[in-house]
């Protein structure tokens, strides 16, 4: 390793002229001496026997013999700071070159402290807790030895049969992009050689999203107008953020599997986004290439690839196999493998690992850094924040001081409901459930019953349930999915309530006491058949290691609820994918549902005969337990010129008894253009707390770009015309104004 660093300071000293970074003369003095096949072991990422597999299984690879060969780049999924050093050592001390490891893992809404899931922290709009969220995650992962992250999720879904909507940031890309950034900014922080940031990975590359039918890895298809304007912009914003990597998807687009599609990686990745760090696949995507139709063996697979400008590959070795053998036959050129392992090197150097390849890790290091208090804290907190109030009859919540309490549900004692996905450091045992959460703020006022299994009945489990509904004076009932079925690989054809959760509800209800709902989901669930049984209706989602304690300091009333829906939620499964931002069509429906007294009102206009087309509950909305009021809508300059910033102003008010805080939302509308435009666009929000009576001014600066959308001439630019823009709560705001964009 010091002959490496001798020799590179010697380097820059005769190209002090070179326009190239200082890392990637590093880099190119590094590969001038690396052999063909340690270049291809850079840009080979493997899974050790010991490490999480997150993905189907194939033919073991013998690690450390592959370590010492120098013929690993990077190792994911290994699970403790001793291994991880170890395997540091083998490869900075028995190869030839000394090139040490970079080490990956899926710390995806934290590490060993667990946010809640991504999709309930971004109901709490709050970006600054968002990005604060991922620096702590990534100072506890850096100390553990994992200087890489397979985050943000930037994938747009309005689709909750998807199991990873848990991961994102909802259905809106303008809200997407917002978070996607902050969390690249958590992550790598200002300096990547500081050795609490780590490498934060924009994925899933591109429009993983929008799966047919809802099911994980399935086929992709949409219009690039489509891709452009709806999906795109997270991934924009990620990167412009600085994300030094990018990660391909499983699907396909526009028929060609990411992993192997030149358009997605090349050209826009790289020649039109700018992109400079390197692209990692999916797990095995490079060879299930195969199974999608494209390529006819791994070799196959692997020039596809490569050809696309996928720099490493993860797991499955058809570089290492077979890239040499695509050298010698034309297929590619080793200035091809020159320019991707290279990218993979500069990262490297940026992290600082070969000054010191021991930087990040370390047992001792890693004990000391978890579990901090301002971590469990911070966690609490974004748990609170993230938790959407649906329903909230006769002021049910907060529960009264001293009301007799009874805890039913599966979910009660159940840490893995509390932690989610993606989950791979936790520790149940420092999990604070449900009733951990009740026991400590409502001491000697709970009993608890289980009533059902998840999806199952428990014999003499509702008598049980009712018995202790009717010893109580009110009903707290913990429903929903468990945390395992969240995540990738969890696709579900239905998100209804299942049926012996919704016979416990409605025995509960038959009591008579108010029923209070907690909904533990990963995912928007279609509860239109249930609602009327819910009093009260809290969701809770998967709120992390202190969401037990979280949801009873809401409860309470303690904290007041102040999230927002960042998807919607149908009201059957029949409405699924379903979204604020559609299209308004050529025969909308200008009434909520068809006029039962005027059969023909029904026909010729897009809707249901048997649902209306509205969700539930709409994008944005969450109730508190005060009251808001927006007024005094203002459109400062509603005559500008193309390029110039509309301002807006508003007021909200606090109009209730309690302090709390909301979230304004500002939706513009494109009433003409070139081509068709959804019939609302989220362009600006901000949290606002207000004690009881205050009121705040508010103020929007739209901008060309917030304005911009993929032209008829597939310019993504601004267009004059008339607009309107609404002012609220949630996507069904009703305080409305108008401004023209002059030509």
């Amino acid at each position: 390793m010091k002959k490496i660093i001798i020799l590179f300071f010697a380097v820059v000293s005769l190209c002090g002229c070179c326009r190239r970074s200082e890392a990637e003369r590093f880099a190119d003095d590094l590969m001038s001496r690396m052999t063909l096949r340690e270049k291809l072991g850079q840009m080979s990422q493997f899974v050790t026997t010991t490490g999480d597999v997150t993905g189907p299984e194939g033919e073991p690879m013998d690690i450390n013999s592959l370590i010492r060969a120098g013929e690993v780049g990077s190792i994911l999924n290994v699970k403790t700071p001793e291994e991880i050093e170890a395997l540091q050592r083998l490869a900075v001390d028995s190869s030839r070159l000394g090139i040490p490891i970079l080490f990956g893992h899926d710390i995806i809404h934290g590490c060993k402290v667990l946010f809640p899931i991504n999709l309930a922290s971004s109901c709490s709009w709050n970006v600054e807790a968002v990005k604060e969220s991922a620096r702590l995650a990534a100072a506890e992962a850096a100390a553990m030895g994992v200087a890489w992250t397979f985050s943000p999720m930037c994938d747009v879904s309005a689709d909750p049969r998807w199991g990873r909507v848990s991961e994102g940031s909802g259905e809106d890309p303008y809200l997407g992009a917002k978070l996607s950034a902050a969390m690249v900014e958590g992550y790598q922080g200002k300096d990547l050689a500081d050795s609490s940031t780590i490498l934060a990975c924009v994925k899933h590359f591109a429009a993983y999203g929008a799966p047919e039918a809802g099911r994980d890895y399935n086929t992709v298809d949409m219009s690039e107008r489509m891709f452009r304007d709806r999906y795109l912009p997270p991934y924009v914003a990620a990167l412009k953020a600085g994300a030094a990597t990018a990660m391909t998807s499983f699907n396909d687009y526009e028929a060609i599997p990411a992993s192997g599609n030149r358009w997605l990686l090349k050209e826009l990745l790289r020649d039109e986004l700018g992109f400079e760090g390197f692209v990692v696949s999916d797990y095995r995507a490079i060879t299930e290439m195969i199974a999608h139709g494209v390529a006819a063996d791994d070799k196959e697979a692997a020039a596809l690839a490569l050809k696309a400008w996928l720099d490493m590959e993860m797991v499955s070795g058809s570089y290492l196999n077979h890239a040499e053998a695509l050298i010698e036959e034309g297929v590619i050129s080793e200035k091809d493998i020159d320019r991707m392992c290279r990218n993979i090197l500069v990262a490297k150097y940026n992290l600082g690992l070969f000054e010191d390849p021991f930087r990040y890790g370390g047992a001792e290091r890693f004990a000391k850094a978890i579990y901090k208090k301002e971590t469990r804290d911070f966690a609490r907190k974004v748990a609170q924040e993230s938790m959407v109030l649906l329903k909230n009859e006769g002021s049910v919540l907060p529960l009264d001081s001293g009301e007799k309490i009874a805890l039913i549900g599966p979910f009660v004692s159940s840490s893995r409901s509390m932690l989610g996905s993606w989950t791979a450091f936790r520790d149940y045992d420092s999990t604070a459930v449900i009733k951990e959460g009740f026991d400590s703020r409502f001491p000697g006022r709970v009993t608890v019953a289980e009533g059902c299994t998840p999806f199952e009945d428990i014999n003499g489990g509702i008598a049980q349930a009712v018995r202790a509904a009717r010893n109580a004076d009110v009903a707290v009932l913990t429903l929903g999915y468990p945390g395992e079925l969240s995540g990738e690989a969890t696709s579900m054809a239905s998100v209804e309530l299942p049926e012996c959760q919704k016979k416990l509800l409605a025995a509960v209800k038959a009591t008579g006491k108010p029923v209070v709902v907690l909904l533990t989901t990963g995912r928007p669930m279609a509860l239109e058949s249930v609602i009327d049984d819910m009093d009260a209706l809290l969701v809770v989602w998967h709120p992390g290691t202190e969401g037990g304690h979280a949801i009873a300091d809401v409860v309470s009333g303690d904290v007041s609820p102040s999230g927002h829906l960042t998807m919607c939620f149908p009201r059957c499964d029949g409405q699924i994918p379903i979204r604020y931002n559609h299209k308004n069509t050529g025969r909308p429906l200008k009434r909520a549902h068809p006029n039962p007294e005027k059969p023909w009102a029904k026909y010729y206009k897009s809707c249901y005969l048997n649902t209306p087309n509205t969700p539930l509950y709409p994008f944005g909305y969450g109730l508190s337990y005060t009251s808001f009021e927006f007024d005094s809508l203002t459109v400062v300059n509603p005559q500008v010129a193309m390029g110039e910033d509309v301002v807006i102003k508003a007021r909200v008010r606090n109009v209730g008894d309690r302090d709390g805080a909301t979230v304004a939302q500002l939706y513009i509308r494109d009433l003409v253009a070139s081509t068709t435009r959804p019939v609302r666009e989220l362009k600006g929000f901000e949290r606002i707390e207000l004690k009881s009576g205050e009121s705040a001014e508010l103020e929007f600066v739209l901008t060309a770009e917030d304005m911009a959308f993929c032209r008829e001439d597939m310019k993504f630019a601004q267009e004059p015309g008339d607009f309107k823009v609404w002012v609220g709560q949630d996507s069904d705001a009703t305080l409305e104004a108008q401004f023209t964009v002059l030509p």
